[in-house]
């Protein structure tokens, strides 16, 4: 879901070849990896039922996004002269979110298709052409589709987040190329990232209905701040300030957010949180933007020492891959499939999920990211429609469940038995 660390030429191959624009690589900064790793554990025990705020990882994750992603955008705009390679950056993105997104759009369909009951087959067929055209949250929102209560029934339906995500990065490039040129090139991105939060903000509290928040919950309009407050932490005049202010200050300020942060995140109840839709998920957006650009200011304070710790970090690297297959995992091992509930089979499920996000990443994101000569250009332009060809065919060879059959004798009932 957010932007990793620059590969190593290890990782690319056996040769490092020369970049074009050496000022847009980004220093790893590696307290940013652990905060992905919790914010993947929070939903991973949110949706297996044992952490009420955990749902709040996902705004998180916005944020890193806004922060990591308009941070290279700029760096790459100062390098060129204000001018950024828009299909480059956009063939980077499909290059690392499109792979494994479509392995878990088609093993998950095969494996509901053979193991889960037939209306997860229904719904699954129903709604995996809107998440690879990366509009699924619209879809939910369109078919009011609680997220609250529904969401079980659906198995892509925490997909949303991933939509928010890939239309972010389609619209906030384009705005950049228009902005990011000239004297006080960083002000403008700072001022027009404020006004998109605020707008954003003020639309949540106005289209808020208390009976279902699905609509502001998953809208991308109302959900934009988190991921534009990400960005506005990564523009100069915040990481000025936080230079002026030096790296103890920092080092105060990361502590005291993430512990405003993890109590928020304990308190916080979802839907019967109304001050969330009012305020609440605003302020802790802002409150991790600033936590983010803190870290990156000062990465060896306790707070990003904690961060930067070997397990949470080794999360955070698989925190895609992860997010991607959890909830799947989830519905299609339920307790009567297990025969287990409570931790033993929360221990069951982590472990599952963890195993597949590893090897999504070992198989098929690092290769195609870092190895695979053949995804970047016209090549990889036409392997993308391939692969999405071969997945509409998956899905046009999959026969619709017939929900009902079985359920009643229809017989029964015309002959006036019971």
């Amino acid at each position: 879901m957010t932007l990793p660390a620059t590969p190593t030429p290890a990782q690319r191959g056996t040769r490092a070849a020369p970049s074009p624009t050496p000022r847009t690589a980004r220093r790893h900064i590696a307290p940013l990896d652990g905060l992905r790793g919790l914010a993947v554990l929070g939903v991973l025990f949110f949706h297996a039922g044992h952490f009420d705020g955990g749902f709040l990882g996902v705004d998180l994750f916005f944020v890193l996004s806004g922060f990591l992603i308009t941070g290279l955008l700029l760096k790459e705009a100062r390098a060129r002269g204000g001018r950024i390679d828009l299909l480059a950056f956009w063939g980077r993105r499909a290059r690392r979110l499109l792979p494994a997104l479509a392995v878990v759009l088609a093993g998950t369909l095969l494996l509901v298709w053979a193991l889960g009951p037939p209306n997860l087959l229904r719904y699954a067929l129903d709604d995996g052409p809107w998440v690879a055209a990366n509009l699924a949250n619209w879809h939910f929102v369109a078919d009011r589709v609680g997220y609250w209560d529904s969401a079980d029934t659906r198995v892509f339906s925490h997909l949303w987040s991933i939509a928010v995500e890939e239309q972010f990065y389609v619209v906030w490039p384009l705005v950049l190329c228009l902005v990011a040129r000239g004297r006080d090139a960083g002000r403008r991105v700072a001022a027009v990232a404020v006004a998109g939060a605020v707008v954003s903000l003020v639309l949540m509290v106005l289209l808020t209905t208390p009976a279902d928040t699905t609509r502001v919950y998953e809208g991308t309009d109302t959900r934009a701040f988190s991921l534009l407050l990400g960005a506005l932490a990564a523009t100069p005049p915040v990481t000025r300030l936080l230079s002026r202010a030096g790296e103890r200050a920092a080092g105060r300020w990361s502590l005291a957010l993430a512990c405003a942060i993890g109590a928020y995140w304990i308190t916080a109840d979802g839907q019967d949180s109304p001050s969330l839709f009012y305020g609440g998920l605003f302020l802790h957006a802002l409150a991790a933007a600033l936590l983010i650009a803190c870290l990156a200011r000062a990465p060896r304070t306790p707070a990003g020492r904690f961060l930067a710790a070997a397990p949470l970090r080794r999360l955070g690297l698989v925190s895609y891959s992860l997010y991607l297959w959890h909830w799947p995992v989830y519905l299609l091992l339920s307790e009567e499939r297990l025969g287990l509930q409570g931790a033993p089979r929360t221990a069951v499920l982590l472990a599952v999920s963890v195993a597949l996000a590893w090897l999504s990443k070992v198989l098929v994101e690092d290769p195609v990211r870092f190895r695979a000569r053949w995804a970047k250009g016209r090549t990889g332009a036409i392997a993308l429609v391939a692969v999405f060809a071969a997945l509409a065919a998956l899905w046009a060879c999959v026969p619709q469940p017939r929900t009902g059959e079985g359920s009643v004798d229809v017989t029964r009932l015309v002959r006036g038995e019971g």
